[in-house]
């Protein structure tokens, strides 16, 4: 008896969406779990069983987790990942996360779904969950307009590739961030014609002019004390050689403001002039801002007389509600592009003028470098709680030699994670971008992205307490991106009460000692949190255990674990 042949499988917007994400070049697709992607799993499995490429399924438990697991993915890969979210709900839950990506400029395509037929329509029953509960007047694309670069829906399994394309086009762009597809639960399971969406070609490049670079390096030949400040010239591909080129071959310093956030110099090298921008509003003749999206604050800051530069692909961020350069000239060709026209035109340059700025720029930095030195040895002389600067010293000598990568998640300690840890080369350091919350899904993508590399995050114990720690550990374990996770632990909202303390000096909490909505004493020990998924954990109190105990901690990444370090430092 013959063995009836199995009839073909049929094909739907399962299919369709897995096949686009593959044209596109997605690595991954980051989901948390949703009722509408059935019909994704069940592709997926498809090709798994029959040998057939598709991208990487991670599946994580938490909106935050998977949109910001992709954030750290890209902030190093620099491509557009996949991200599935469920419905109006969970694109809410995972908002700030998308928002932070659309701020850190990370390019990926979000999804989640609606029901256009409420069960009244032919076909499979979406279920009474969308009719009661999940669906959003206006729709989800609505609702991811003001956080995306661009929002809309899909109508059709005929359209859904090409859509995902053009998602991940627009997200590619400058200025690289996350757009947004609605897929109906109905298109996912509608039928489809086999039409694969093109692969994704990579965006051309953009270039200055010939003759605006000439004006500018006109404008650099006659500058007696120019300054360069940048915030994020280490996001693009390239940018932190190029940025590194230019100045040495000009000779000019280089601040990185506060609002920094990503290593964008050495900030080991004699031209590296510190994060204030203070004293060059009075003194400096150039100002050159690359990518530098809020240099002067307040806003209406203006340099007393220097000509300010803005070298930028998108100076004028759509995203940002206000934001003022004072610009005199723009030069909008990619920044990286550009720094290395600038950087061929450093000739005929006035010695004297060089070398007394050069020589200005060392006193500068031998004092910064001395200011440093008595900081460290001032903390490590400190008894009682640990202090901070020695958290970050330690953490600076530790990872010495190990190509490490450094999230940042701190706000009151940032200042000193940047100035201590003195991070020399491209794609160490990150800060995350937007609300607070986010930092461990973001190092779990960065690890994601550089297995081979260690992966730090500093966080401060508020902002450790606003992230979604479980799935977040658990998504370590699972896909085995061992972190080492330290936790700069004041016992307080620090930053808030400052808040408090500056608007109201004299105000009744000042005279009562009644500071609310800023003690965190009662929490329980963080490290402790660990303790369930088999991470190593430790708490530090005392200046003398935190080298032992980050050692050790630094052992058990190395051996495959995450590491909670919990620090209870002195302010």
């Amino acid at each position: 008896m013959d063995t009836p042949e199995t009839p073909p499988t049929r094909a739907d917007g399962g299919d369709a969406l897995v096949s686009a994400f593959n044209a596109v070049g997605a690595d991954y697709l980051f989901c948390s779990s949703g009722s509408e992607w059935a019909p994704v799993w069940e592709s997926l499995a498809r090709h798994h069983r029959d040998g057939s490429p598709a991208p990487r399924y991670l599946d994580l438990t938490h909106e935050t987790v998977a949109a910001g697991m992709a954030t750290g993915y890209g902030l190093l890969t620099r491509r557009p990942q996949g991200v599935l979210l469920h419905a109006a709900p969970g694109l809410l839950q995972g908002s700030m996360a998308v928002h932070g990506a659309l701020l850190a400029g990370v390019p990926m395509v979000v999804s989640s779904s609606e029901s256009t037929t409420y069960g009244d329509g032919p076909g499979p029953d979406p279920g009474g969950q969308w009719y009661r509960n999940l669906s959003i007047v206006g729709g989800p694309h609505a609702v991811a307009q003001p956080f995306t670069k661009w929002a809309d829906e899909a109508a059709s399994v005929h359209t859904l590739p090409t859509m995902i394309t053009r998602a991940a086009e627009l997200a590619t762009r400058a200025p690289a961030g996350p757009a947004y597809l609605n897929i109906p639960l109905e298109v996912l399971l509608e039928e489809w014609d086999g039409r694969h969406a093109k692969p994704l070609v990579p965006p051309g490049s953009t270039h200055s002019s010939p003759d605006e670079a000439d004006a500018v390096a006109a404008l650099l030949r006659t500058a007696g004390n120019p300054v360069i400040v940048t915030e994020t010239a280490g996001r693009e591909a390239g940018g932190f050689e190029a940025l590194l080129a230019f100045a040495e071959a000009w000779q000019i310093p280089v601040v990185e403001p506060d609002s920094a956030v990503c290593a964008n110099f050495p900030r080991t090298h004699l031209l590296h002039a510190g994060a204030d921008i203070g004293p060059w509003m009075a003194e400096a003749d150039l100002i050159l801002l690359v990518n530098c999206r809020a240099p002067f604050y307040p806003p209406s800051r203006r340099p007393a007389k220097a000509t300010v530069v803005v070298i930028d692909e998108v100076p004028q961020r759509p995203h940002i509600a206000y934001q003022v350069l004072h610009a005199d000239r723009y030069l909008e060709g990619n920044a990286a592009n550009t720094l290395r026209q600038l950087a061929k035109r450093a000739e005929g340059l006035d010695v004297a003028v060089v070398t007394a700025r050069r020589a200005a720029q060392e006193e500068r930095f031998v004092a910064e470098q001395s200011a440093i030195d008595a900081a460290e040895n001032k903390a490590a002389e400190s008894s009682g709680a640990v202090d901070p600067v020695l958290v970050a010293a330690t953490l600076r000598r530790l990872l010495d030699g190990r190509n490490a990568v450094v999230v940042d998640e701190t706000i009151t300690h940032s200042r000193v994670v940047k100035r201590h840890l003195k991070t020399s080369t491209p794609d160490s350091y990150f800060y995350v971008q937007g609300g607070l919350g986010q930092g461990i899904a973001v190092a779990l993508g960065v690890k994601l992205a550089a297995r081979e590399r260690p992966v730090v995050l500093t966080v401060g114990d508020g902002a450790f307490t606003y992230n979604p720690v479980i799935p977040s550990y658990d998504a370590s374990r699972t896909y085995e991106l061992p972190l080492l996770v330290v936790i700069f632990n004041n016992r307080v909202y620090k930053s808030m009460n400052l808040n408090h303390r500056r608007f109201y000096p004299d105000g009744a909490a000042a005279e009562t000692g009644e500071w609310l909505g800023t003690d965190l004493h009662r929490l329980p020990r963080l490290a402790a949190f660990a303790a369930p998924f088999d991470l190593h954990n430790e708490t530090v109190d005392t200046p003398d255990a935190l080298t032992p105990a980050l050692e050790r901690a630094l052992k058990a990444v190395a051996a495959g674990a995450t590491a909670v370090v919990d620090v209870l430092v002195s302010r």
